[in-house]
């Protein structure tokens, strides 16, 4: 027989195809949210797993799936997987990294600009019909050129973002476990702590992953540290950044504002962020290309039959469930 696969989600065809030929695919539904019992409940009796950052994925849950053996994320964050427990059942879990690296730098340049241009106010303007014509004192907006740029986390996605930051002539500051040559050869990036970064940059710009220690990691105090010019830009993890607190900063007119792509309670955004028009918001659109998204199909699927056959995915986040003797 044919393993059971369940796909939370429906991804582009190209993987489609690849989970089709390995195995019987059930699907959960089309959009919007998959709560636990119910994905518990439609994943019943399934070998395999193929989800989302949509899907949270927890030890009740994984109790539910006695026949589990591997569960494929379609992308780079796992934070929603209690690898842990994964690991503790001997089931595997991969996911989908470098694939989306350019797409989502892009993403946060264009909140960058956006932000500094105030791109998403003037088009307001024109559609409502109200512009009267030019203004030598209207729109006035932050320059971008020559400004310091501020990478929290300089991992693949933000060393892709500074090096975006060339043609910009930008002075670059960055945080990072380990020092990165690469950027501070070609670039003369300087690695700092975050308050150093925090106090110096125009732009600041978070790219770490969402762990216990990364929660909040800009929030009243951090956002103190910023200066009153700055804006602060995250495609990374929603829960990075204290929303409340954000809200409270912009309201104070204590940074001069922000971009997102992601949310701490996605997909419901909190209270007074949508007020102010110095606030960018996107819809989770990091990795949002075709050929990206097709790319990352591939590679889930890809990683999710490995499993299915008792092998190592390419992108193993767990690897210690695979270098045990089996019987």
């Amino acid at each position: 027989m044919k393993p059971m696969i369940f796909l939370a989600k429906p991804i582009p065809e190209v993987g489609m195809k690849l989970l089709q030929a390995a195995g019987e695919v059930k699907t959960g539904i089309a959009r919007g949210t998959l709560f636990p019992d119910d994905l518990a409940t439609r994943a019943g009796g399934c070998t395999g797993m193929l989800v989302t950052p949509a899907e949270p994925i927890s030890e009740a849950i994984l109790q539910k799936l006695p026949t589990l053996k591997g569960i494929s994320n379609f992308g780079v964050g796992y934070n929603h997987i209690d690898v842990a427990a994964c690991t503790r059942r001997g089931i595997g879990v991969a996911n989908t990294p470098d694939v989306l690296t350019a797409a989502t730098a892009e993403v946060a340049w264009a909140l960058i600009l956006a932000c500094a241009r105030r791109v998403v106010e003037g088009d307001r303007l024109m559609r409502s019909g109200k512009w009267a014509g030019w203004e030598p004192m209207d729109f006035l907006a932050s320059p971008v050129v020559g400004k310091t740029l501020g990478i929290v986390g300089a991992g693949r996605i933000g060393s892709c973002v500074a090096k975006m930051a060339a043609g910009f002539d930008m002075p670059i500051r960055y945080t990072a476990r380990s020092p990165k040559p690469e950027i501070e050869m070609h670039l003369g990036a300087r690695r700092v702590d975050l308050p150093n970064l925090l106090a110096n940059a125009d732009f600041v710009s978070l790219h770490v992953p969402l762990s216990t220690e990364t929660r909040h990691l800009i929030g009243e105090r951090e956002l103190a540290m910023m200066k009153r010019s700055a804006f602060i830009i995250n495609t990374a993890r929603g829960p990075l950044i204290d929303e409340q607190a954000l809200v409270n900063a912009v309201r104070d007119k204590r940074i001069a504002g922000c971009g997102l792509d992601v949310y701490e309670n996605e997909p419901s955004l909190t209270p007074g962020l949508i007020d102010f028009p110095n606030v960018v918001l996107l819809p989770h659109v990091g990795s949002g290309t075709l050929e990206t998204r097709e790319k990352m199909a591939v590679m889930a699927a890809d990683n999710l039959v490995a499993m299915l056959q008792g092998h190592r995915p390419p992108h193993c986040v767990n690897p210690e469930v695979y270098d045990q003797p089996r019987i």
